[in-house]
């Protein structure tokens, strides 16, 4: 059952929204209680047979965690260490079976020739997110940051259907306290209009903006993987398209989920802050699926060292960051390499950084507009080309893509096009330009796509800007709490505001997010998990020589 199905909609939503409310009169205890009921149907509605692990998952890291926070109390730090390894371990080996077990044998099958066959298994909805989110509980307990509630309020932490399929990852000191007054929304109609309209915002971005423009990268990556060449404009339309397609579909559906918590009377934290508006490859991180970064960031590349032992130790404390932060997104060496690429454009950046607050005239031209504008060009294409691997089958499929990208398997313009280029085509001609058999209808629809998404990605305010009076997502980084507070130009005016030019506004746009819905297709970061094959079975005999 997908957001953006009807289903969803028109049955599971409002009705679970209805419970809720009616359980309302009976306290908080039986809102949470309902909630978690309300959770677990939709996580079974996905994969029941992966219910018990959901629940057990649960069960096991909430008596882990108990039994931390008494060893803390009772001033026994080693055993209380030794319960948080046990804890970690035991949901990196859960979530190593069920993601990495494939990619593991399969490369061990290459490297030794031995014959450890694998056979495909659907993988635990959510698994990546609720096994981080758990690791983030027992370790902030270990830190003395939080103590343990009572298992129903954690049981709903974890469960929570509206960020259950693709996050946001959530943190257990800025959920409990939200779900132990839950009662407060019985009454708080605000919550629910400022909810809808962004959960309609999301529903649009997914539905007529992402699904809109994925065909013409889907079609290019799928010639690739294909082993047939693909030219410049068609490399830079499948590409481009597949940059946009990500962007609205993911911030689309943490958009989603977002408005649907809140809907409840629970505030995630922001995910996505106009990511191509950034003007390096470190604003872009904290622009990009945020909750993400936060948790590489406190529980990974801090744990490392962070900042704290030189330039060097960084830039390998940020390497491994990256890679492994890569590998978490799927089991497969592209988007190892996506995650190692970007782990290099954050070392140029942080050198950048150090060359510049050395140099008085460097450091006035990065902070000047002419500056700024070619730090965005810049990290705008480095991000274009990282996204080439992310969304590649294979490397050789990724260099395929840019080999075309560079104009090496040649440059041509759609011969449908010839009539509006006759003045100029000798000179085309003279650039080693062809023109194709082809008419220019498609030419001309990819890149009119691309042109409506990239003004809107690069120039529209998001849904936090759109939102702010109303407090949208939890912790507004200072960036947006700076923007919000600046109620002056376009931005200010733009701001939702409960009337009756926005209520129009919304009811269009859920319109069209709806009638948009022509088929079932899965968010693209949800799914990446459901991707990989994951049960090994182990047979004897060597490994057929070719």
């Amino acid at each position: 059952m997908l957001f953006n199905s009807f289903q969803f909609l028109f049955l599971f939503f409002p009705v679970s929204i209805a419970v809720f409310r009616g359980l309302g009169s009976l306290g908080a205890r039986a809102q949470q209680l309902g909630l978690v009921g309300i959770s677990l149907f939709f996580y079974a509605s996905w994969e029941a047979r992966f219910l018990l692990l959901l629940i057990g998952s649960i069960l096991i890291n909430y008596l882990i965690g108990l039994v931390i926070w008494r060893c803390i109390q009772q001033e026994r730090e080693g055993v209380a260490s030794l319960f948080l390894a046990v804890g970690v371990t035991a949901n990196l080996l859960v979530i190593g079976f069920y993601k990495y077990a494939g990619f593991f044998f399969n490369n061990l099958n290459d490297l030794t020739g031995t014959n450890i066959l694998i056979s495909s298994f659907i993988l635990p909805l959510g698994i990546s997110f609720f096994t981080f989110e758990q690791i983030s509980f027992l370790v902030d307990i270990h830190h003395k940051e939080i103590r343990p509630a009572d298992l129903i309020r954690y049981a709903l932490f974890v469960s929570f259907f509206p960020r259950v399929v693709a996050g946001p990852i959530l943190r257990f000191a800025e959920i409990s306290p939200q779900l132990a007054n839950v009662t407060r929304t019985v009454l708080a109609g605000e919550d629910l209009m400022v909810g809808v309209t962004i959960f309609v915002i999301g529903l649009v971005k997914k539905t007529v903006l992402a699904d809109g423009i994925a065909p013409y990268g889907t079609s290019v990556f799928y010639s690739a993987s294909n082993g047939i060449p693909v030219d410049f404009f068609t490399a830079w339309s499948g590409v481009l398209a597949y940059t946009f397609q990500l962007y609205f579909d993911f911030s689309g559906y943490s958009d989603m989920a977002i408005g649907a918590a809140r809907c409840f009377g629970i505030r995630f934290p922001m995910n996505f802050y106009s990511p191509y508006q950034a003007t390096s490859i470190i604003d872009f991180w904290r622009r990009w699926h945020i909750t993400l970064s936060r948790f590489l960031r406190d529980y990974l590349y801090i744990s490392l060292g962070g900042n704290r032992r030189g330039a060097s130790r960084r830039h390998v404390n940020l390497i491994v960051t990256m890679l492994l932060g890569g590998l978490w997104h799927g089991a497969n060496w592209t988007f190892v390499f996506w995650g190692g690429l970007h782990g290099v454009y954050l070392i140029i950046n942080h050198a950048w950084l150090a060359v510049s607050g050395r140099s008085a005239t460097i450091a006035k031209l990065r902070r000047s507009q002419a500056g700024a504008g070619l730090g965005w060009v810049l990290t705008f294409l480095a991000v274009v080309v990282a996204w080439v691997f992310f969304r590649s089958s294979s490397l050789g499929v990724a260099f395929t893509i840019l080999k075309g990208m560079i104009g090496q398997n040649g440059v041509t313009v759609p011969a449908g096009l010839g009539f509006a280029l006759e003045p100029v085509r000798g000179f085309i001609a003279m650039l080693g330009i062809s023109f194709s058999d082809e008419s220019g209808s498609a030419f001309v629809r990819s890149y009119s796509w691309i042109a409506v998404l990239f003004a809107i990605a690069s120039l529209a305010p998001n849904t936090q800007q759109l939102m702010r009076r109303y407090n949208p997502v939890l912790d507004l980084p200072e960036l947006a709490r700076l923007e919000r507070d600046n109620e002056r130009g376009p931005i200010g005016c733009l701001t939702w505001a409960p009337a009756r030019a926005w209520a129009i506004t919304v009811g269009t746009l859920a319109f069209l997010g709806t009638v948009s819905i022509t088929r079932i297709s899965e968010f693209f970061i949800g799914s990446f998990d459901r991707r990989q094959c994951v049960r090994s079975v182990i047979s004897c005999g060597s490994r057929p020589q070719f």
